[in-house]
């Protein structure tokens, strides 16, 4: 807010007003009335008119224009100088700061629909949520279970890429670049974000693939979440992954707390993000929540380069053609989650309260199993599947560096986790979701 001059009657400043001679009781009526013409003028009229009538007054003077002010404040801060100064010399009054509104503007908006600024009166209760990756294997399912429960407005989708027609009509979506540090921040402040949750990274094969573009991402792009989320006083998820831990670590059962070194940039870049994130929340205060994230099987998308995505192609393949080639050794045991159990997780330690929470990063885990042992359980419903193996050395020595299963011991005593799906029950979703759809492409 900024201030100007308006007259008040009374002494002139730096004089004692008891050692002056009272103005006449017509001197102070026209003196008032002057005060009240000009706080009528300057409620009712238009900025341009004020405008208009200041540069035809033979008194206004004009005055150097402030630097970094837009020109409208500028004008009409002169205009009332320029109407004080006459109330002064017409009954001798004192200057009155009166609030001058100043104009806040952002020098690129958000482009977006109508009602993605709106929100109804029931909704504002809710947190607004923000959600970078949107786009991947998560972004949508969350997104979705978050809308249910905090309306349809208050959960943004995000990402650089073009969503689907589903996608883009099922709510709020807008382009967002992790890497550009001034969207991100105009995104937050146009959009009253209390929330964000963060899924944008490279997954671990493909971030070996091009370790400068994961580096950048995965990190580089986590600062600027970080400051962001620092700077408005955001509750952040960022999740991590079993890749974080390395050989040295124990394996059967892996411990929220232990050794991690990790073997690729993505394992680094996810224990990078655990560490900054608690050093945040401790140096800054930061409302930093974490959940290590086994592998996640998920009928909705199809798989983006993990190397726990076997697990997900094989139901593909199954389904279309009966065949399937696994990149891994049948006996490489790794921990597992279906996708509802997954995002159930997320929403539930963001809503826990925070002195429930002992840690900032956990381990969650619904099942551990190998290909060979998936492969059994598919055949129970189509025998006459056929599996074969074609080992890839990246993803297998990947794979030999990470957790067998997960302690997630501290999870159920903090926030009560507790998962749905095991093994058979997860197979069993998978295909009546994946027949359905097979069976709507061949109809089509």
């Amino acid at each position: 807010m900024g201030a100007a001059s308006a007259p008040s009657c009374g002494a002139p400043p730096g004089v004692d007003q008891s050692a002056t001679r009272p103005a006449s009781p017509r001197t102070q009526m026209a003196c008032d009335k002057e005060q009240q013409l000009m706080q009528h003028w300057l409620h009712i009229t238009p900025r341009a008119s004020r405008t208009t009538h200041a540069r035809a007054s033979n008194s206004f003077r004009p005055t150097p224009k402030p630097v970094g002010l837009p020109p409208e404040l500028v004008t009409s801060m002169a205009v009332i100088r320029t109407l004080s100064k006459v109330a002064k010399q017409a009954c001798g009054c004192r200057p009155l700061a009166v609030a001058v509104r100043s104009i806040s503007f952002s020098p690129r908006q958000v482009t977006s629909d109508a009602s993605f600024h709106s929100v109804s009166f029931s909704e504002t209760d809710h947190p607004k949520v923000l959600i970078t990756g949107g786009l991947g294997q998560l972004g949508v399912g969350l997104a979705k279970l978050l809308r249910k429960q905090f309306g349809k407005n208050n959960v943004i989708l995000s990402d650089i890429r073009k969503p689907s027609s589903s996608v883009f009509h099922s709510g709020p979506f807008i382009y967002s670049d992790i890497l550009d540090y001034k969207n991100l921040r105009e995104i937050v402040v146009n959009n009253r974000i209390t929330w964000l949750v963060h899924y944008s990274a490279l997954l671990s094969a493909v971030g070996e693939a091009n370790v400068a573009l994961a580096r950048s991402v995965n990190i580089t792009g986590l600062h600027n979440i970080l400051d962001i989320a620092a700077e408005h006083g955001l509750r952040l998820f960022v999740p991590s992954t079993i890749g974080a831990f390395g050989p040295t670590s124990p394996r059967n059962p892996t411990p929220d707390l232990c050794v991690q070194r990790p073997r690729t940039i993505y394992g680094v870049s996810k224990v990078h993000a655990e560490l900054m994130g608690e050093y945040y929340h401790h140096r800054y205060s930061l409302d930093f929540r974490c959940l290590r994230y086994p592998g996640i099987i998920s009928a909705d998308s199809m798989p983006g380069g993990g190397t726990t995505d076997y697990a997900v192609q094989i139901f593909h393949d199954a389904l279309k053609t009966g065949k399937f080639e696994c990149f891994l050794r049948p006996d490489t045991r790794l921990p597992m989650m279906y996708i509802d159990d997954c995002l159930r997780a997320t929403l539930e330690v963001l809503e826990a309260p925070a002195d429930t929470l002992s840690m900032r990063t956990y381990n969650i885990n619904a099942m551990s199993f190998s290909p060979e042992e998936l492969v059994r359980e598919l055949r129970k419903h189509m025998p006459e599947l056929e599996v074969s193996y074609n080992v890839d050395p990246v993803r297998q020595a990947i794979a030999d560096s990470w957790p067998m299963d997960f302690d997630d011991s501290n999870a159920k005593r903090d926030w009560a986790w507790k998962h749905d799906y095991d093994l058979p029950e997860m197979v069993q979703t998978m295909l009546n979701f994946l027949s359905g759809d097979t069976r709507m492409a061949h109809a089509n």
